[in-house]
Order: structure tokens, then C-alpha cells, then sequence
């Protein structure tokens, strides 16, 4: 049993003031906190049905598991279905100064709203490689639950960045070309590869902003069939494309 001070804090989690307050969201479901338990995340308590802990509790020593029931697991789910298992992990410390890598890929988001993108984005990048992704504040929250429940668990070796990326492209070292995602530009297929890079990607519906467009070295696009009659592809999409192209 847990008291109704818990489930009022476990629930708040659902939105974002919240989650920026206290600096943890939630992570639910059994592959989700089990990548999160053994990436060395910050895991401060799993909250479980009895099934779950008579499997799983004895492997992870040293981590708080609370025992809930079925009723209480409903009502501090972010599930339609809830799952056995729910985590409370804390999201790393803010830095004060966030610069780009300067000798290896990462991906910039710039105005990605939709929370499936950015999650299946997420994914891509740890397939490819990517350790860095470096978002403009007005992207979703990485740590909205549809975001974390996208990653598929790769949000637990992922490193998220929220700034200015007007700054932090005027100021990349200048080992790193940015290419940025355009409906027209250089054939992604044509593109000589380098050893490292930053690859920009805007919104579906508005593109890079103006902002950035001066601050890109390089505009490149994925071309078409010519019998398509698609206006665009799915940011998450060009990001995957973009990111088996150059990396």
C-alpha cells in the first residue's frame, strides 16, 4: 500500500511543471525500467505488483520496490493498459554551460512538438550511434511519459540538451558541419560522409526556423519519387534517413 501523498506525487509527474520542479519523471513498464535500472540511471523507487517483484525484485539489490496493488498501479498509470512495473528516475543534473561535441554526430531538434516523433527520434539516434541530441526550448518534453514510452529504453543512454541552438550553432567548433534537413537541397545519396556533424531537423508542418537557416553549412534533402504526391516526410522519418546517410 501506498499513501495518498505518494499517489499525489506519482500523478503530478504526468505534467511538465511538475517534472521540472522536482526533477524526475516517470518511466513505466517492464523493458522501460529495466533499461533504466541497468543503464546506472538514477532510479530512486520501482512501484510494482506482487507478479513483477516475485520475478524481477532479487535481481536489482539495493533499489527501493514497493509492493502496490492492481488499484493503486491504475491510478498512478500513464497507461490505457497499465503495465506491472512503474519507476521514479531523476533526470541529470543541468549544466550551466551546454556546448556541442566537437568529434562526433549528434542530432538538433528544432520545433519538434509531437511526442511520438520525438521518442521514435530518440530511438534512431541510439541505433546510429548518436549519443547527443540537442533540442530548442520549444521542443516536447523528452521526459513527457509518450516521449519516454517511444524511446523503447533508449532515453536511459541518450543525453537530452534544451537550448539555444542559434547559440550553440554560431559558437560549434569548427570540426563539425551542420547539415540541415530542407524540401530542397543536395541529394541525401550524394552527400560526402564525414567523421563527425551535426544534423538539424525541423518541424514537419514549419521546417528549420529562420533563425537557423544562415548557421547551416550545408542544406540537404531526401529526394522523392517522381510519381510522389507526399508534400513532406515525418520529422522522425528524415531524421532516421538523414542519420543512415551521413553517419
Amino acid at each position: 500500500m501506498i499513501g495518498k501523498s505518494k499517489i499525489k506525487f506519482l500523478t503530478s509527474l504526468k505534467e511538465t511543471k511538475y517534472r521540472k520542479v522536482h526533477r524526475r519523471f516517470i518511466a513505466e513498464g517492464n523493458t522501460l525500467v529495466i533499461d533504466f535500472l541497468n543503464s546506472g540511471s538514477a532510479v530512486e523507487g520501482v512501484f510494482a505488483l506482487k507478479s513483477w517483484i516475485d520475478k524481477y525484485g532479487d535481481k536489482f539489490p539495493g533499489i527501493n520496490i514497493e509492493e502496490i496493488s492492481d488499484r493503486e498501479m491504475r491510478k498512478i498509470s500513464n497507461l490505457k493498459n497499465h503495465s506491472e512495473v512503474l519507476a521514479v528516475v531523476a533526470m541529470s543534473k543541468k549544466r550551466e554551460e551546454i556546448s556541442l561535441v566537437p568529434d562526433k554526430w549528434s542530432l538538433m531538434l528544432d520545433g519538434i512538438r509531437d511526442p511520438g516523433n520525438m521518442g521514435t527520434i530518440i530511438r534512431a539516434a541510439e541505433w546510429f550511434g548518436v549519443e547527443n541530441i540537442y533540442c530548442s526550448t520549444d521542443t516536447v518534453d523528452a521526459y513527457n511519459p509518450k516521449v519516454v514510452q517511444a524511446t523503447m529504453g533508449s532515453l536511459a543512454r541518450i543525453k537530452i540538451h534544451y537550448a539555444s541552438l542559434a547559440k550553440l550553432l554560431s559558437e560549434k567548433p569548427r570540426t563539425l558541419t551542420a547539415y540541415g534537413t530542407f524540401l530542397t537541397g543536395d541529394d541525401i545519396r550524394n552527400v560526402e560522409k564525414g567523421n563527425c556533424g551535426v544534423i538539424v531537423i525541423g518541424s514537419e508542418a514549419h521546417g528549420i526556423s529562420n533563425e537557423l537557416v544562415p548557421l547551416i553549412d550545408k542544406k540537404i534533402t531526401v529526394k522523392p519519387a517522381p510519381s510522389s504526391k507526399a508534400e513532406s516526410l515525418n520529422a522522425s522519418v528524415a531524421a532516421a534517413l538523414a542519420c543512415f546517410a551521413l553517419i
